[in-house]
């Protein structure tokens, strides 16, 4: 063991308040009641002999300001003119909560105690009454709930002869809902429902509600993803009358629509797209022209044309704002009929598309470009596979024609981050499923030549459309437009993750600005393919700012763009949309669009995006915790990948599957939290547990209703009656460490 780890270090235990803030507390919990000496010594359990010094140090509260005098003999706690604020409610699986404030003026977290919630559920935007500062942390009451969010939950039901209750799940509902029997939807019992909560008498633990779904078997594979969608308040079904509607769009072209068009249908078109893809977007041409250029055609599906404002499928859309992409299946934005069938661009289908034309020299430099309406007729469908074996082998349908479109997209890209893009390439989990959704292997998804090729020139349409918007379209004011933005990072967050990868031996200059975006790839290039390389990777993406949707432009700072939207997605994605409408409207020279309406779709569209992520996350979770059902007993290699005072989740290096090794479980000593060092410390051995640091742990549990992994550690030379582990597993990144409030 190294001194390093033996040295003393800060740790954080409990120990009782002292005197003073025990008679704070007192007043403090319980803001505007006025007590007596007497009450307040029957609530710190005081013996009589300390009253004399009782009020001795409630008068000095007074003098200090802590507590007012209402009137002779009576204290209560004195409330400061900025007592009071507005936030958004975080709720902790323990039944406390966050208040995270509006506004970027006022960072600091309020901290609220379950019996303080007053009926607050977690999104709710409502007012607190801050009535301590504990511990350096603001500590309050929530007084009034401004605006609900969610009301719909998921669960388990559980029936008895006179009521019944549904079993939540997600780590921010930690209630269960009491269920009338006249309101089960006659849901068996231990079956899965979505539930409504209807009310929340005073007095009352538990809030009411009734069923409004009943999803069906808990273990099944649709039942187990509709209920990850209804947790993250999001659509898992399309209404039929709205099926309906989209069957009877006609999918004829008419003469009047081919005169008014660009036609490519003669140019060799094709797309790329992953194997398993239905909803084909994005389509690409090249041909050579005769004085040495290449006319490189980006071609994206016209949604639009058949999708019109103020209609219901438009309504839905906006409303929708995405496509959810889970582990096994997609809900799609738009009906089947339009995302699968009219706009999709199948192969041998001629198709209406809005397109971004460039001609480009040998070095990829943009001598012209052309946006506008075309009809295109795909010669083929490939896959990335395919489409990498066609760059790898230099054979195959339309190799002359990738091979340039590659050749291109190399010099794009290479220019890019030679101009400062951050180079932000993962490995991302994907299963192998079987017909009934169970997971039967994990894989990682590896980007190559032919993924980047479709980045790169899906990347130059969209920055050519902003751009266009932003300086040709708009001569004298820019027009209201729809952009992806991406801030300057947090330079705060920025310092922690200089000071955290020194612990691996890598360095970051934060002192130049103008460099910060190559030292950052510096990073990256040197971690790549090292076992830290995914938990700094992670870290260094969550010191940056996240990308959004704002009628504000920006630039974006990970791709190194002054201009840059969404163009390329619209069968996926509703901003796209809008800026086909906004780019068609411009090119027609018509005047600017309603900011009003344009910036409230950005805001809505950043957090369906960021709900539907989450919502993907959780399945991915829930696929790794049913892959690991049958591996009880299993021991593995892994990476501490976070650390907190109740425990360290540890990542299997092979597969990527993350678990948590639990305090109480680790026997052989009394283990401490020393968060600024991101460690656990044993206090008598002073053996410690850092993040990143590789250890052997065994697997001894799987919940798959609360989403969780247990693991307890594992010493190959202390544990004789086990099996050692493979010396030759292979190793992979780790993740990212679990953030926690102060």
């Amino acid at each position: 063991m190294s001194k390093k780890s033996k040295q003393k270090v800060r740790t954080k235990k409990r120990g009782k308040p002292d005197f003073l803030q025990s008679v704070i507390n007192v007043f403090a919990k319980h803001p505007g009641v006025a007590y007596n000496y007497k009450q307040v010594a029957t609530a710190i359990d005081l013996e009589e002999a300390m009253y004399e010094t009782l009020v001795v140090a409630l008068d000095g509260l007074v003098v200090r300001g802590t507590l007012a005098m209402p009137e002779i003999g009576k204290y209560v706690f004195k409330q400061p003119e900025d007592a009071f604020m507005t936030g958004t409610v975080d709720v902790t699986r323990h039944g406390s909560a966050f208040i995270v404030p509006d506004g970027e003026g006022d960072p600091e977290d309020v901290f609220v105690a379950e019996h303080n919630m007053n009926r607050a559920f977690h999104g709710d935007k409502v007012k607190v009454r801050i009535f301590n500062k504990k511990s350096g942390r603001r500590e309050g009451e929530v007084v009034e709930i401004i605006e609900m969010s969610k009301r719909m939950f998921v669960g388990k039901i559980e029936i008895s002869e006179k009521y019944a209750f549904v079993v939540t799940e997600g780590k921010n509902m930690p209630y269960d809902i009491f269920i009338p029997l006249s309101s089960t939807k006659n849901a068996r019992n231990g079956q899965k429902v979505v539930v409504s909560v209807s009310g929340w008498i005073k007095g009352m633990k538990n809030p009411t509600g009734k069923v409004v779904d009943v999803l069906g078997e808990a273990g099944n594979a649709d039942v187990e993803m509709h209920a990850i969608l209804v947790e993250f308040d999001l659509p898992y079904s399309y209404p039929d009358n709205l099926e309906k509607l989209a069957n009877r769009i006609s999918t004829r072209i008419t003469d009047a629509e081919y005169a008014k068009r660009r036609d490519f249908r003669e140019y060799p078109t094709f797309t790329i797209d992953p194997k398993d893809a239905k909803d084909f977007d994005d389509a690409l041409s090249i041909r050579r022209m005769n004085n040495g250029n290449w006319e490189v055609g980006i071609h994206i599906a016209d949604v639009t044309h058949y999708v019109k404002p103020n209609t219901a499928i438009n309504e839905e859309a906006e409303n929708r704002a995405t496509s959810i992409y889970l582990v096994d299946r997609t809900i799609p934005m738009l009906p089947e009929k339009l995302s699968n069938f009219i706009c999709s661009l199948r192969p041998q289908e001629e198709k209406l598309c809005f397109s971004a034309v460039f001609e480009l020299d040998s070095k990829a430099n943009v001598r012209k470009e052309w946006f506008g309406k075309t009809v295109i007729l795909s010669k083929r469908r490939f896959t990335y596979e395919e489409a990498q074996q066609v760059i790898e082998t230099q054979t195959g349908d339309y190799a002359e024609e990738i091979l340039k479109l590659n050749e291109l997209a190399q010099l794009l890209r290479n220019k890019r981050f030679k101009d400062g893009a951050i180079s932000f390439e993962r490995e991302e989990a994907r299963f192998e499923i079987n017909d009934k959704g169970k997971p039967l292997n994990v894989y990682f998804k590896v980007m190559k030549e032919s993924n980047q090729l479709v980045e790169e020139f899906m990347l130059l349409a969209n920055r050519k459309v902003a751009e266009i918007v932003n300086k040709k379209l708009s001569p004298q004011k820019p027009k209201t437009f729809v952009y992806r933005v991406h801030d300057k990072p947090n330079p705060e967050k920025l310092n922690k993750f200089g000071d955290f990868i020194k612990r691996f031996g890598y360095s970051i200059k934060l002192d130049n600005d103008a460099r910060l975006s190559k030292e950052v790839n510096k990073v990256l290039n040197e971690v790549r393919g090292k076992p830290e390389a995914d938990l700094i990777e992670t870290l260094a993406v969550r010191s940056m700012a996240k990308a959004v949707y704002s009628t504000k432009n920006l630039g974006h700072y990970g791709l190194a763009f002054p201009f840059y939207t969404h163009f390329t997605s619209p069968i996926r994605r509703y901003p796209d949309m809008m800026v086909h409408r906004l780019l068609a409207k411009y090119l027609d020279g018509s005047k600017s669009a309603d900011v009003e309406y344009c910036d409230l779709m950005c805001k809505h569209s950043s957090a369906m995006e960021q709900r539907a992520t989450d919502a993907e996350r959780a399945s991915i979770k829930y696929k790794m915790i049913e892959f690991m059902q049958d591996k009880i007993g299993e021991i593995y290699e892994g990476l501490i990948s976070g650390v907190t005072e109740w425990g360290i989740y540890v990542e299997i290096i092979s597969n990527k599957i993350e678990g948590m090794v639990s305090v109480k479980s680790m026997k052989d000593d009394y283990y401490c939290f020393d968060e600024d060092n991101y460690r656990i410390v044993g206090q008598s051995s002073g053996l410690s547990y850092t993040l990143g640091d590789k250890i052997w742990v065994r697997l001894v549990n799987t919940d798959l209703s609360q989403k969780h992994i247990d693991f307890v550690i594992f010493n190959p030379d202390a544990d004789n009656s086990s099996p050692k582990p493979d010396e030759n597993t292979p190793a992979r990144n780790g993740k990212n460490w679990k953030r926690k409030r102060k």
